[in-house]
């Protein structure tokens, strides 16, 4: 389940809300601050498109309360990178975690 760094941007937005305002239902508007205040600057179209997007992927659901549209995560953050992990070793290992973890040990120099 790869997704772009805006995408993985509004996410990260989304868990930090979610964890701060006690489930509190999450607005694009809302994204848009949050990601203003960490010196992500989109226009609300643009962040609207990437989270109508990552509905569609399964990863956000929106429902509607009134008038406007909400957005909560499918997934916690642990759960996205569990999925993210095993899709890389998959992709690139065969499967073979042990050789993911030789991998990421000698290329990030983390053997001591």
């Amino acid at each position: 389940m790869a997704c772009g760094k805006l995408e993985i941007d509004i996410l990260n937005s989304i868990w930090q809300l979610a964890s701060t305002n006690g489930g509190k239902d999450i607005s694009i508007q809302d994204v848009v601050d949050d990601l203003s205040a960490n010196g992500v600057e989109r226009a609300y179209t643009t962040i609207k498109t990437v989270m109508d997007r990552l509905t569609t992927k399964s990863i956000l659901v929106r429902y509607k309360v009134g008038k406007k549209f909400f957005y909560s995560a499918a997934m916690d953050k642990e759960e996205m990178a569990r999925e993210n992990v095993v899709e890389l070793a998959e992709q690139f290992f065969e499967s073979d975690y042990a050789k993911l973890i030789r991998f990421v040990e000698n290329e990030f120099d983390l053997v001591k």
